[in-house]
């Protein structure tokens, strides 16, 4: 009979949250949804020297964000809270204990000297992997609790048995086997009392009832350790899945040498949780079809082991700005209204007072061009403010004998339209267009620049609609005074 799916996120509060351990996250997440089973958080905080303060706050802070909720901890202050090793201390204290009353583990006094003395002599002799040499395990019982009772630092070490073959099954890779004379007879109890990553791992996730076990690739060397403390303890294996590792478009390593790696580096250049989410669900999985684009709910009903693959993963920041885009496109007016305005409020803008109205009308023709909601007010900024600057080689690009006239034709038009709709400025443009026998585009193109400052965007006559007939005037007035004696 299948067991219930627990699974867990267990991450190390070390910074913020990298992008590769929010796919850690979102990836067991999906998977006890999709087995109506249960996700775990779990903060693996027992190396003091590498926490960060503020660290924790920012995974919880991350995880409701992207809106991954976990369903299991502590009862605290009214809600669940993650379990911490850091409070777990006793109960590795008691499992490493057992382990040494069945002679799985063994205490070791060895100095830092004398450690590093053996490496060094091991890396000269040019050994496959530096290894501890097992002295203390010599130690008689006696020699053990006088050194005990005199307080002499310690460790807690697992005894790795030589010349076994260390196997176990994981769900992506298939079978992987190890010798156990590469493994290092691993500290468990470190000499300031708190476990290693490796025992409180282990201990926690059996007594946490985790059936499945998706992490990263990175970890599937300490796997091996792992397995050989399950076997001292006699428990059985949880299932493994080590997910595919994220690789820069160059094949390397995704790492901050190449760009942002945070999650909190996204956030805060605009992108949408829920589009981020779509984007790193992609991010080595397959869902078998060619949509790309997914709701929580069908990320959920898609997502199996199975879709898994084990090549790495391309970070492509093509891909998720257009899936970004894809998802601003599909938001409401009004609910990129309210974006707005808060992004204007962080903006050189804030102590405008825009009406909803215009505000909505820039949505409403800006929508198809925006990757980000400050792309409104970025690329759109000649609704917010008049052009500063000209780029001369376009000035000089779109400049011949016939602009002056052409603007200033324009411009006097609008000055006495009665009506100003597009209608009138499409039949105004036709008629400078039929009168001095040229294009329509060796209208716009000139107008354009004048108006807006750049030869891109929605259409020149919903931006001059939108500014208005006095700013439009005022712009081809400053653009000619600054250039028609140039050419």
């Amino acid at each position: 009979m299948q067991k219930d799916i627990r699974v867990r996120y267990a991450p190390s509060p070390t910074g913020f949250v990298h992008i590769g351990n929010l796919r850690t996250a979102l990836f067991n997440y999906l998977f006890a949804k999709h087995n109506n089973g249960k996700l775990v958080l779990r903060i693996e905080d027992t190396d003091q020297l590498r926490k960060v303060e503020g660290a924790v706050e920012n995974i919880i802070r991350t995880l409701q964000w992207v809106g991954i909720e976990y369903d299991e901890g502590p009862y605290k202050g009214g809600d669940y809270a993650p379990y911490f090793q850091s409070e777990r201390l006793e109960i590795y204290h008691e499992h490493a204990k057992y382990l040494i009353d069945k002679k799985k583990a063994y205490y070791c006094f060895c100095t830092e000297e004398r450690l590093n003395a053996i490496k060094q002599e091991q890396q000269k002799q040019k050994q496959p992997v530096t290894k501890y040499d097992k002295k203390c395990l010599s130690l008689t019982e006696d020699e053990v609790q006088k050194n005990l009772q005199a307080g002499v630092p310690h460790v807690i070490r697992l005894n790795v048995i030589p010349g076994m073959t260390i196997k176990f099954n994981d769900f992506i890779r298939g079978e992987v086997q190890i010798l156990s004379d590469l493994i290092d007879d691993q500290v468990l109890i470190k000499s300031d009392g708190y476990p290693t990553y490796h025992l409180a791992n282990v201990v926690d996730d059996y007594l946490m009832k985790i059936t499945h076990i998706i992490r990263g690739e990175e970890w599937l060397p300490s796997t091996p350790k792992h397995v050989l403390l399950y076997e001292a303890f006699g428990w059985e294996l949880p299932i493994f899945a080590h997910l595919p590792l994220l690789l820069n478009k160059d094949r390397s390593k995704l790492s901050k040498r190449q760009g942002d790696v945070a999650v909190e580096d996204y956030k805060s250049k605009g992108y949408l949780p829920d589009a981020l989410i779509n984007f790193i669900a992609l991010l080595g999985w397959n869902p078998k079809d060619e949509q790309e684009i997914f709701s929580i709910t069908e990320l959920i009903d898609k997502f199996t082991l199975e879709g898994v693959h084990k090549s790495g993963a391309i970070f492509d920041i093509e891909k998720l700005n257009w899936i970004n885009a894809e998802y601003l496109r599909k938001k409401q007016g009004f609910e990129l209204l309210i974006m707005l305005r808060e992004e204007l409020k962080n903006s050189k803008y804030s102590n405008e007072d825009y009406s909803d109205e215009y505000l909505m009308n820039i949505i409403t023709i800006m929508k198809p061009r925006i990757t980000f909601v400050r792309d409104l007010y970025e690329k759109g900024y000649y609704f917010f403010e008049e052009p500063q600057d000209y780029d001369f080689n376009l000035v000089e690009k779109i400049w011949n004998p016939t602009t002056t006239g052409i603007l200033t034709r324009f411009k006097d038009e609008l000055k006495i339209m009665q009506s100003f709709t597009k209608e009138n400025l499409e039949e105004e443009l036709k008629r400078i267009s039929a009168e001095l026998n040229i294009k329509k585009s060796q209208i716009i193109q000139p107008l354009r620049l004048a108006v807006t400052g750049t030869t891109e965007g929605p259409g020149i006559l919903e931006i001059i609609l939108l500014i208005g007939k006095e700013k439009t005037i005022s712009r081809i007035n400053r653009f000619l005074e600054k250039y028609q004696n140039n050419f």
